[in-house]
């Protein structure tokens, strides 16, 4: 399973927003952090703010901020919220055509890993991500070694 790049840079805009509670964060703010569209990032902003993850104010001296605590923001909430499906198989879908779908046993355990997943994320709260200011530092253009994924043994 992949998450979207939308359900990505939203953890980092929360992380971000968590990360500086004593201030609104602009649109620009993150745009020139991430190096990441503004389109997206506003359509991001809208969607966490209808969702009450974000408020948001407008105006020039607008901006957005955490709806509120960190340590009650589920990171499995957040991902149910910015992911547009999860159909990781075809059967999952309203559009199924597979024609073994009736008696097919596949359903269950992928039904089974997606509840694992989500279960797992649910257990992390938006303060186990916080980071602290100065770790915002660093440039966007700078590659930095790949951090997973990590296989248990089985």
């Amino acid at each position: 399973m992949r998450l979207t790049n939308f359900t990505d840079y939203a953890l980092r805009i929360l992380i971000y927003a968590g990360s500086n509670p004593d201030r609104l964060i602009t649109i620009d703010e993150v745009k020139d952090l991430y190096g990441l569209s503004r389109g997206h990032l506003m359509k991001i902003v809208n969607l966490l703010t209808q969702n009450h993850i974000l408020i948001a104010t407008r105006g020039r001296s607008g901006g957005f901020k955490l709806a509120s605590d960190p340590s009650t923001i589920s990171i499995g909430d957040i991902i149910r919220i910015t992911e547009p499906n999860f159909k990781l198989v075809e059967c999952f879908s309203s559009q199924n055509e597979c024609l073994i779908s009736q008696y097919c046993k596949m359903p269950d355990p992928f039904n089974e890993a997606l509840n694992a997943f989500l279960a797992a994320l649910d257990k992390y709260k938006l303060s186990d991500m916080m980071l602290t200011k100065n770790k915002f530092q660093l440039s966007y253009k700078t590659r930095y070694p790949q951090r997973g994924p990590v296989f248990e043994d089985h």
